[in-house]
């Protein structure tokens, strides 16, 4: 298969967003975090940055077991928090910055969790794309929280092609089709992290592979022996 230049037609666009849907209709967060608890997921979110989901997900249940609301987080205190986090890259770090949002959550929120961009990046260790994941699992937010995943997705497809993140979240914003706004994000986010893999692409299991124009698309027996690729963390911040 030869693949074409530039970037996708909004045509293209449509079709690739109706086969990821098709495939997975209602994606979601591979982050753990208790339902209708905003508090939890951001927690989660803030604690991946620099670190996997599944590493994340093993130590988040005994914490949100005994903190899972800012003032609980406020009572156990950072180092008991470090404690329970400690096996998290970046762990006293995440712990003092759950604190002081956990605070701030409590004196000028009134214990909740803020819905705007604004007031989310303004707490300690959110920046924008914490606070579009957030905006999105939480509130519904039609946000794209662009991370290396999704950054490689939209530039070696041509989907959204752009230099910098905040680019590549703009070009997406822009031509996502209205009805797949809401879960735009997961869907690139899990075809970057399964199939659309920065070493090793799984091109022959692509269900778009003939709508990307990534010139180096990977065979079968590429995709089969191809060396193993190198752990790379999911940066989420």
């Amino acid at each position: 298969m030869v693949a074409r230049r530039g970037r996708m037609t909004k045509e293209e666009v449509a079709e690739l967003f109706r086969r990821l849907a098709e495939a997975l209709p209602d994606p979601t967060t591979e982050l753990r975090f208790t339902e209708e608890n905003p508090f939890t997921l951001l927690v989660a979110v803030v604690l991946s940055a620099q670190a996997t989901d599944a590493g994340v997900n093993k130590a988040t249940p005994a914490l949100f077991a005994v903190a899972d609301t800012p003032q609980k987080m406020l009572a156990l205190g950072e180092e008991r928090l470090a404690h329970y986090i400690r096996t998290i890259g970046l762990y006293r770090m995440k712990a003092r910055n759950i604190i002081k949002l956990s605070r701030i959550l409590v004196e000028e929120h009134g214990g909740e969790v803020p819905r705007s961009r604004e007031a989310l990046e303004a707490l300690p260790g959110v920046g924008r794309k914490t606070a579009n994941v957030v905006m999105n699992v939480a509130f519904g937010a039609e946000t794209i929280a662009v991370d290396t995943h999704i950054f490689r997705v939209g530039n070696r497809t041509g989907l959204a092609p752009g230099p910098t993140p905040l680019a590549v979240e703009q070009q997406l914003e822009r031509r996502v089709p209205a009805p797949y706004r809401r879960h735009a994000h997961h869907w690139l986010i899990l075809h970057g992290r399964y199939v659309c893999k920065a070493r090793r692409p799984d091109c022959p299991a692509c269900i778009v592979r003939d709508l990307c124009r990534y010139p180096a698309k990977t065979t079968v027996i590429e995709a089969e022996h191809l060396p193993a690729p190198r752990r790379r963390r999911a940066v989420q911040t």
